[in-house]
C-alpha cells in the first residue's frame, strides 16, 4: 500500500520503524533506521504531509505513527471533496452556457435561427468562407459522425489553405474512433489543433470572436442552431471556451498517451504529487499550472483509468504501471 503513495526509501523506513516503535524521538529512529538526522527531518515532513505521523501528545518530541487505513480514508475523503467541488463547477458552467443559448433565441437582432440539416449546413459554409483568422469549435459526445467529418474537411481544408487558424476540443472518448482519429490527425499535420478533455462544453463554433454558433437543443444537435453577433454572448462562450481548451489535453499521433501508456509525462508527475498527499493548490504552484487546470487534469485522468476516486486512480495507475 505505501508504493501507491509513492513515499521516497527513507519515508518508507522511517514509517516502518514508527509501526514497531510507534512513540519515537528522532534520535531513536536515527539509532533504528541508521539514516541521517536530515534524511529523517525530510522523511517526518513528508509523512507528516500525508498525515501518516503526529506529534506525540506525551512528549512534544517523540512522533507516532498513523494506523495506515486510517491515513488513507482521511486522504480519500479530502480528495472525494474536491473532486465534489470541481464536479459542481462543471455543472454550473454548463447551466451557464445552456442559459446562454436559451437567451438567443429571445433575442431579435442579431441572431439567426436555423432549423434542419441542409440549412446549418448552408449558413456554415458561409461563415467558413468569410472567417479571417480563426475558428474555435467544442465537439462534444466522442466520436463524430462520418457525414459530420466528410462535411467538415473541405471547409477546413480551404480555411487552414488562407491561414486560418482551427481550434477544435472534443471529448476524450473520440481516441477511441478510428474516423474521429484520422480526422484529428489529417487536421494535425495542416497545422490545426486539437486538444480532448473528460468534460467538454456544449456543442458550438465561433468565428474570428464574432460570431457565435450554438445549438437551439444542446443535446440534439439536428433540431437547429443559433447564430449571434451580440458582443456580450459571444464575449462569455469565449471565455467558457478557452477555459476549457486551456485545460485540456494535446491530441497528437506520437504523443505518450496511447494503449501502452496511459498518461502524459505532466500528468504522469501531477498524479504523484496528488498521491503522495500533495494538495491541489500545491500541485500546481510545484507544477506552474493554474489550479483549474489541475482539477481538470485530474478529471481526465480519473476518466481514463475508470477510477471513482482520486486515491483509486492512484491504485490504478499504480496497478498499471504507470507511475
Amino acid at each position: 500500500m505505501l508504493s501507491v503513495l509513492g513515499l521516497s526509501p527513507e519515508a518508507e523506513t522511517v514509517y516502518t520503524a514508527l509501526t514497531k516503535q510507534p512513540q519515537s524521538r528522532p534520535t531513536e529512529i536515527q539509532e533504528e533506521t541508521g539514516l541521517t538526522a536530515e534524511e529523517i527531518a525530510t522523511a517526518l515532513e513528508e509523512l507528516t504531509e500525508l498525515s501518516l505521523v503526529r506529534s506525540s501528545r506525551e512528549d512534544p518530541e517523540s512522533v507516532r505513527a498513523v494506523s495506515l487505513p486510517v491515513a488513507l480514508t482521511t486522504l480519500l475523503r479530502s480528495q472525494e471533496l474536491a473532486l465534489s467541488r470541481q464536479v459542481k463547477e462543471l455543472t454550473a458552467k454548463r447551466a451557464a452556457v445552456a442559459e446562454a443559448a436559451s437567451t438567443l433565441s429571445l433575442l431579435n437582432d442579431g441572431t439567426e435561427r436555423l432549423i434542419g440539416i441542409d440549412a446549418i449546413e448552408a449558413r456554415l459554409e458561409t461563415l467558413a468562407q468569410e472567417v479571417e483568422y480563426e475558428c474555435l469549435a467544442v465537439l462534444p459526445g466522442g466520436a463524430q459522425s462520418q457525414a459530420s467529418l466528410d462535411a467538415s474537411r473541405p471547409l477546413d481544408e480551404e480555411a487552414l489553405k488562407r491561414g486560418v487558424a482551427l481550434l477544435n476540443l472534443y471529448q476524450d472518448t473520440m481516441r477511441h474512433d478510428e474516423a474521429t482519429r484520422s480526422y484529428a490527425e489529417w487536421l494535425g499535420e495542416r497545422n490545426g489543433q486539437v486538444r480532448t478533455t473528460a468534460v467538454p462544453p456544449p456543442r458550438m463554433l465561433i468565428f474570428d470572436r464574432k460570431v457565435a454558433v450554438v445549438p437551439i437543443d444542446p443535446d440534439n444537435s439536428r433540431a437547429g442552431a443559433l447564430i449571434t453577433r451580440e458582443p456580450g454572448i459571444v464575449a462569455t462562450l469565449v471565455a467558457t471556451y478557452e477555459q476549457a481548451w486551456f485545460g485540456a489535453v494535446p491530441y497528437a499521433r506520437d504523443q505518450s498517451m496511447h494503449r501502452e501508456h496511459g498518461l502524459t509525462g505532466a500528468q504522469r508527475k501531477l498524479l504523484t504529487l496528488l498521491a503522495q498527499g500533495m494538495t491541489d493548490e500545491a500541485a500546481a504552484k510545484r507544477l506552474g499550472i493554474g489550479l483549474r487546470t489541475v482539477r481538470r487534469q485530474m478529471s481526465v485522468i480519473m476518466e481514463r483509468l475508470g477510477a471513482q476516486s482520486r486515491f483509486e486512480a492512484g491504485v490504478k495507475a499504480a496497478q498499471h504501471g504507470w507511475l
